[in-house]
């Protein structure tokens, strides 16, 4: 891929490819090869996003008097180009992200299926009838769009993640500016030409890149913003809810830090697996990935010794290689953030087993690698096991009790995803009830949600307002209107 000409990529802006006011890119990196430039994108300006804003705000009438049908031909348009071009851009996702290709693979048919579920529900979402005393009325509610929706993503999941927020925007009759993390803009840009190659008419669907810096206060505080719909972390989704007007909704999915808990009856082999799978796969870079092992103390030696038994022969490597499960750190930041959070724990007095070493020889030297890291001895009010580090390391927790246990995996800010592993039915029933988290799981890894069914967190994972996913996920992107009808 080095050598091989660069290209530079434009702005979508009310139905034309267009360049940035400021006439600067930047580029795009293969995490895998810092060398190879995936490409240049439009170093955007708040003038940039305020043309699009105005591009969405003026389609939205008739987008919004668009037959539900028509609306959700074009999510199936859209679904069936992806698909067609599935290995493409599944290839171009493991370049610029870095995850395996058999992920790639996954995100890319996961996104089409979001589209088209969509495509579906959107069809029988209505309001309600109630009954009343008048016999001469009717009494009922209407769903309707609420207007422009800013969608502001992250790179970790760069297709699946706007798929699920613009294809219930749109298909409940809003237009959207969506703006993808800088690291990532390739995969938005792959997305948004779904949608274009679809037939979705001109200023419906808005797309610029750059930094959040330059383009992120038009696209939260601008009047015609309705909502904001934004994934990232819980410091950046902080400052966005403080920055809306009070009629602008927010739909926050941020930050985590997932317990897995450990019973004395647990397979513990099938703990193990879980732990790799949530805390080390996709080089631990999703919000729902483990980073906290709760594990009973009459079990813990031998779990560990499995758990480093297991991960040492996992394989690093670049993610198009055959057998490789763990790819690069996303960028230098994030490199430079586990890191730092190893050295971190080993200042706090825990002790790491495994791991944590910055991979620099051979091939390694040209992308971001560190070795998964496993710390034991942990404490609970280490930082290690109190903040997110969004990386490939995982603190492994000692208690002696089921109560125990579930004190400390409550003992954080975050409540997104938690799981437990055990054969005891009454336990299994009283985590459901006491973990703290917007998802649990029991016997199965923290990581992975379904496209139907609702996502989101508790505590400072969200602002606890609306979730993402399944049919609720239609609920945030439309208002209700009560409708007396006397005849």
């Amino acid at each position: 891929m080095i050598g091989t000409a660069i290209s530079t990529f434009k702005n979508y802006i009310d139905g034309q490819w267009v360049d940035s006011s400021s006439n600067n890119t930047f580029d795009s990196i293969n995490p895998a090869d810092k060398e190879d430039i995936v490409g240049r994108f439009q170093a955007s300006t708040a003038e940039d996003a305020n043309q699009a804003i105005r591009a969405a705000e003026k389609a939205f009438p008739n987008w919004a008097k668009t037959t539900p049908s028509k609306r959700a031909e074009i999510l199936n348009k859209a679904a069936d180009i992806l698909e067609s071009r599935l290995e493409e851009i599944a290839r171009e996702l493991t370049r610029e992200e870095g995850k395996v290709i058999s992920a790639g693979r996954l995100e890319v048919k996961r996104s089409a299926a979001t589209l088209r579920y969509y495509a579906v529900e959107g069809l029988s979402f209505t309001g309600e009838t109630f009954p009343n005393d008048d016999p001469a009325a009717m009494v009922f509610t209407v769903r309707e769009p609420l207007g422009v929706i800013s969608v502001i993503t992250p790179w970790n999941f760069p297709v699946s993640i706007p798929a699920r927020k613009i294809a219930p925007a749109l298909m409940t009759g809003n237009t959207v500016v969506f703006k993808p993390a800088s690291d990532t803009p390739l995969m938005g840009l792959r997305l948004t030409e779904a949608f274009v190659d679809a037939g979705i008419p001109a200023g419906v669907l808005n797309f610029i890149t750059g930094s959040a810096s330059k383009v992120g206060t038009p696209l939260v505080t601008d009047p015609a913003i309705k909502a904001v719909t934004f994934t990232g972390s819980t410091q950046a989704g902080e400052a966005i809810h403080r920055s809306v007007f009070l009629t602008t909704r927010t739909q926050m999915e941020l930050g985590g830090k997932n317990p897995l808990l450990i019973m004395e009856d647990a397979d513990l082999d099938q703990a193990v697996e879980l732990t790799i799978k949530g805390g080390f796969e996709l080089t631990g870079q999703a919000c729902t990935g483990t980073s906290r092992v709760i594990v009973m103390r009459s079990v813990h030696d031998e779990f560990v010794a499995k758990l480093v038994e297991q991960t040492s022969r996992l394989k690093i490597g670049n993610g198009f290689t055959d057998g490789v499960q763990i790819g690069p750190l996303a960028n230098q930041s994030q490199l430079d953030t586990v890191l730092e959070y190893v050295a971190i724990g080993q200042e706090e007095g825990a002790t790491l087993v495994y791991g944590g070493d910055h991979l620099t020889h051979d091939e390694f030297g040209k992308g971001y690698y560190v070795k998964p890291a496993i710390f034991t001895g942990v404490t609970p009010n280490m930082r290690i096991a109190q903040e997110e580090i969004f990386g490939p390391v995982v603190a492994v927790i000692a208690v002696d009790s089921f109560e125990e246990a579930m004190q400390v995996a409550n003992h954080v800010e975050y409540g997104l995803s938690a799981s437990i592993v055990t054969k005891n039915l009454e336990k299994a029933q009283t985590f459901i009830k006491q973990v703290q988290s917007g998802t649990v799981k029991v016997n199965r890894t923290t990581t992975g949600n379904l496209i139907n069914a609702p996502f989101g967190g508790l505590k400072k994972s969200s602002t606890s307002t609306f979730r993402e996913s399944g049919r609720v996920g239609l609920e945030f992107f439309t208002q209700t209107k009560t409708v007396y009808f006397g005849y």
